[in-house]
């Protein structure tokens, strides 16, 4: 019995000194595998849709240098003078002054659409460059050929010599989600420069089909809206979704800055959408003929505001008065009158004129053009072709 107390009294004392015994080190080839798992799970956390996608897109983004030739007529205080029939017969007659040619450089952004080279970018990155120099983020230089420009849709096409150019895939903006991904790629304020690498924002699609109207001389219709940073330098490059689809051309911001060089994303940047630009990169490669011409059309017209309401045939709460018609022009000769309410265009509702200008805007010479107009004698079709440019 007593040995038995013994036993038991030993087990309990060391039982405690057992539980408190500290494990054996492990291995150090067990923990290098567990650091291993940790930086390898730490590492595919960070990679994402959208880093993927980044991987993807960047090598097809090419940055933009262009040259462009301008002329500024010089100031000469004695051309009214020459123009005075007595100095006339000593000196002859003034030729229109002097004007000097002088070169603007600028830069933009811009990527490739085909393995043979064509490039996307803005018209007003592009459009009246004397030269353009591409960068691939490879470094090489190429000049590029001006293929065609649509000044009012802002867009226009390059080429260059290259075989085997990494491109992108044209998406399907019609079907882009308001709270998506977005990222936006390019070269703003030059830094493409620095490490022939596009630089990168991420943001959402803010708004979709946002009209903006004409502005200096662009008719930017349907735009995608979107938070990423988009700045001076950014115009032309690609706005791709987290698939890596390009769904539209990163083409003006709303900024503080009172022009294109210099502005900075306040969150308001737009693109046009990549539908539109299919369609006329299409004609551009077919050399179809774009009229721009908004002043042979021959008519103007302002918002339905509520002093004109009395002074037109229907009651509605939208439309374009049109409110001139020049003579010997196309609006004459389809029949078009001041005080006609115009309704819609090819179906599609206005509001204001630059909601008109920017659907004929949309088509190519020889294209029908169906306007909805209401008249005392009820509501009917005027429907016309686009004209060539005079």
């Amino acid at each position: 019995m007593k040995s038995l107390r013994n036993t038991l009294f030993a087990l309990t004392f060391l039982a405690p000194l057992i539980a408190c015994s500290h494990p054996e080190t492990p291995a150090p080839s067990n923990g290098s595998a567990l650091n291993d798992s940790l930086n390898q799970s730490i590492s595919s956390s960070r990679r994402n849709a959208i880093t993927y996608a980044i991987a993807k897109v960047s090598p097809a983004v090419v940055g933009i240098n262009v040259i462009e030739t301008r002329q500024q007529r010089i100031y000469d205080p004695f051309e009214s003078f020459m123009d005075d029939p007595f100095f006339r017969q000593y000196f002859g007659r003034n030729q229109g002054g002097r004007s000097r040619t002088f070169e603007v450089k600028s830069l933009g952004s811009g990527f490739f659409i085909s393995a043979d080279g064509y490039i996307l970018t803005n018209d007003h990155v592009a459009g009246n460059a004397s030269k353009v120099t591409i960068t691939t983020t490879e470094g090489k230089e190429y000049e590029a050929q001006l293929v065609g420009t649509d000044p009012i849709a802002d867009v226009a096409l390059l080429k260059i010599d290259i075989d085997n150019a990494p491109f992108l895939n044209l998406g399907n903006s019609d079907d882009v989600i308001v709270g998506e991904w977005a990222i936006a790629l390019g070269n703003p304020f030059g830094l493409f420069e620095k490490n022939d690498k596009p630089t990168v924002t991420v943001g959402v699609i803010s708004n979709t089909d946002v009209n903006l109207g004409i502005q200096q001389g662009k008719s930017y219709r349907g735009m995608i809206q979107t938070d990423a940073a988009i700045s001076s330098g950014n115009s032309g490059g690609p706005l791709v979704n987290a698939n890596g689809d390009v769904i539209g051309v990163n083409a003006t911001i709303y900024s503080t800055a009172q022009g294109y060089e210099g502005a900075g994303s306040i969150g308001l940047g737009f693109a046009i959408p990549v539908n539109k630009v299919r369609t006329i990169v299409e004609q551009l490669k077919s050399g179809k003929k774009l009229n721009r011409n908004y002043a042979s059309l021959g008519f103007e017209g302002r918002e339905l505001t509520e002093d004109l309401k009395p002074h037109v045939a229907m009651n509605s709460e939208e439309g374009v008065v049109v409110t001139a018609v020049y003579r010997r022009t196309l609006a004459e000769k389809i029949g078009l009158r001041p005080g006609d309410l115009i309704l819609s265009a090819n179906d599609e509702k206005v509001r204001t004129f630059d909601d008109i200008l920017g659907i004929i805007g949309e088509h190519a010479v020889g294209d029908e053009i169906t306007l909805k107009v209401a008249r005392h004698e009820g509501i009917g079709n005027i429907t016309f072709k686009i004209p060539e440019a005079r």
